[in-house]
């Protein structure tokens, strides 16, 4: 019997990260390299830098966890490594990677899809918070982040999950919307965590944003959503209640900043914030980063922040409606929420309250396993190692990988 002792390795878009997780259940270490200052000064991800900072990061990263773990190469049962869905050069560099580790070690490579490591995000959590396992009920897990937003059916299945795909964005993912929204009022990037602070200092129904129902569009059939995150069955095939848009609200919030006169404002506030800063040479250096909430609240007007909380409260209503209509619809009574959203403030309490209200048990990963990590991605292979379902020889990334 070996360690049970899995190393994972996370490079789909901007953190570079490690972890070696014990049977599925259990975190020995995890590191994670953020790359946020460096993409702070663009709004948002540039892949050719995100590329580069993991190839810088990679090797200490991946020692860092052996290293935090006590444990070396010789004593891993398996590397597993993120395969998609992603940054196309980004999943690339953790691919290598973990195929050279692997090969020069003879470990079997598992190869995870990155939607599945952010529903054991919270199946770690359960495992690692209880005595009892839960893998025998099936869940309906929200995988909501800057780039997806997911809801499916899980199915635990001899040991493995099986996916279905209920529903999904069209556009814009909810927290590509917060990042866009946040850059739109000169909070820079990402741009969640900033709204999610302000928001509570924020009147919510000011500003009355609403969403209508996305209509099922019969020359769609057979088509994919226009989306840049993985690609999933064709929006014709699924239910038009539990599809969701998020372009809207991102063009509602630009059109009331700019009747309202805040982009003047916006732009102080980005300017302050985050002040241009160049090296020795004239070159355009990394951004001064915010570090406290108030630094940004002392510069945002009352309007500003009415409508920052306004937003927040309407995104969040507009996940809760679907997931828990969708939940009613399949008749289950356990919903895991996973994501870099999912460490959303009120998003955790809104869902806890309908939850409790409903009589449904909900869960959600720890705020650290909320954003990109390894340790899901390790925690999600160990089924497919006891299962033998290895990944080949000439294992690539793909950046539209499918989950279901």
């Amino acid at each position: 019997m070996g360690t049970g002792l899995i190393l994972g390795i996370e490079t789909s878009c901007d953190e570079t990260a490690a972890a070696v997780v014990e049977r599925g259940r259990r975190t020995v270490s995890s590191v994670v390299a953020s790359q946020i200052a460096t993409h702070a000064r663009y709004g948002g991800v540039v892949p050719e830098l995100a590329s580069r900072e993991h190839l810088r990061a990679i090797v200490p990263v991946v020692r860092a966890a052996l290293e935090q773990a006590g444990v070396g190469l010789k004593d891993l049962d398996a590397v597993a490594v993120t395969a998609g869905p992603g940054l196309a050069g980004a999943l690339l560099v953790g691919i290598s990677y973990a195929k050279a580790l692997a090969y020069a070690n003879r470990l079997p490579l598992i190869a995870v899809n990155h939607l599945e490591g952010h529903i054991h995000a919270v199946l770690l959590r359960e495992r690692e918070e209880r005595d009892a396992l839960r893998d025998e009920e099936p869940a309906l897990a929200l995988v909501v982040s800057g780039g997806h937003t997911h809801l499916y059916l899980a199915r635990p299945n001899g040991g493995l999950w099986s996916y279905k795909l209920i529903g999904r964005t069209v556009d814009d993912a909810a927290g590509e919307a917060y990042d866009k929204v946040a850059k739109l009022l000169g909070l820079g990037y990402p741009g969640g965590p900033w709204i999610d602070a302000l928001a509570r200092f924020g009147n919510a129904a000011a500003v009355p944003f609403s969403f209508s129902q996305v209509k099922a569009k019969a020359h769609l059939r057979g088509k994919t959503a226009r989306t840049k995150g993985a690609e999933s069955s064709p929006i014709a095939d699924l239910d038009s209640h539990f599809l969701f848009s998020f372009s809207g609200i991102k063009t509602a919030v630009l059109r009331y900043v700019e009747v309202n006169g805040l982009r003047d404002e916006a732009e102080r506030r980005a300017d302050a914030l985050y002040p241009a800063r160049t090296d020795g040479d004239g070159a355009a250096g990394a951004v001064r980063l915010p570090q406290t909430k108030d630094e940004a609240l002392a510069l945002c007007s009352r309007t500003t922040l009415d409508l920052i909380a306004s937003f927040q409260h309407a995104v969040v209503g507009d996940l809760m409606k679907k997931t828990f209509g969708a939940a009613e619809r399949l008749g289950v009574v356990r919903i895991l929420v996973t994501g870099g959203v999912a460490a959303n403030r009120e998003l955790r309490e809104r869902f806890s309250q309908e939850a409790g209200a409903r009589g449904l048990e909900i869960s959600f990963p720890t705020k650290a396993l909320s954003t990109d990590n390894a340790a899901m991605i390790a925690a999600a292979a160990w089924p497919r190692f006891e299962a033998g379902e290895f990944a080949a020889a000439d294992l690539s990334g793909d950046p539209a990988l499918r989950l279901a």
